[in-house]
């Protein structure tokens, strides 16, 4: 196992607000989503800021293995802000480079170091989508996920429904997607989602010694087993290429209906949805 430099430490923050904040501990870059007010959830900012840190990350020869986690001790991501949206903020930054991104500025941003999620706290909506689009999870054994995009009039398009179809049993996914219940980080490892669960408090400590073990090993031939497992050529996905182009479509159709600007509405207001079907 690496030894973790604890007293080789770098702090850059990201964000008008320091929305994100990215420390450098010997090869481990921890990118933190600081939004602990707002239950870690995604606006343009954050997006934008996760999305930076990552790319220095990517570029910075001494990192080796990145962490992403959230403040406190409550909420890993809370998915896309409702509030900012129902006020009519977009949730992506408007750079074209930087929207390409995906939600959250991970979503579909191909970095080619590994990346590992250490779930804090509930991760809901698109902080599900984030914790599945970092290549290792480790999940405290409170945190809760959900993929509940349907109770406000979308569909889970940073990924949850393509990730989930290839590596769920058909059965699980339709219901973890339909019905947006939540579940537990036990259930989640159980599913193949989560590679370790930690005992309360300790998911960070935890995902650091993981990180450590990564990085003990090979840099490149690390990057180029994850290549393989992530089907990634020349820094293009190409084994999603088509599963993206199909949620980009729905997504777009649903955006367009009525329901979709009634659910985060509703939620804005704290009153259940009045769907119309259109």
């Amino acid at each position: 196992m690496t030894h973790i430099a604890q007293d080789t430490r770098e702090i850059h923050t990201y964000g008008t607000g320091s929305e994100v904040v990215s420390e450098r501990r010997g090869f481990i870059s921890i990118i933190t989503i600081n939004r602990p007010e707002a239950r870690n959830a995604v606006n343009a900012a954050v997006a934008e800021g996760i999305g930076d840190a990552l790319a220095d990350a990517e570029s910075d020869p001494l990192i080796r293995v990145i962490v992403l986690t959230g403040s406190g001790d409550l909420s890993f991501c809370g998915g896309g802000d409702l509030k900012a949206m129902a006020a009519g903020e977009d949730l992506i930054p408007a750079d074209p480079v930087k929207r390409a991104r995906g939600f959250g500025g991970i979503c579909e941003h191909v970095i080619e170091k590994p990346i590992i999620a250490a779930v804090n706290g509930f991760a809901i909506g698109g902080g599900t989508e984030i914790a599945m689009a970092c290549d290792l999870v480790v999940a405290d054994e409170r945190a809760q996920f959900s993929l509940p995009e349907v109770r406000n009039g979308f569909i889970a398009s940073a990924g949850g429904a393509i990730w989930l179809a290839q590596w769920l049993p058909k059965a699980i996914a339709m219901e973890v997607l339909l019905v947006g219940d939540r579940f537990s980080a036990h259930q989640a490892k159980e599913w193949g989602l989560v590679n370790r669960v930690s005992e309360p408090g300790a998911s960070l400590d935890v995902a650091l010694e993981l990180a450590a073990s990564v990085a003990a090993n090979a840099p490149l031939a690390v990057q180029s087993s994850k290549r393989l497992v992530a089907g990634i050529v020349d820094g293009v996905p190409v084994d999603e290429q088509a599963a993206w182009a199909r949620s980009y479509a729905e997504k777009s159709r649903v955006g367009a209906t009525r329901d979709s600007r009634e659910g985060p509405l509703a939620f804005s207001q704290k009153r259940e949805p009045r769907w119309e079907g259109r």
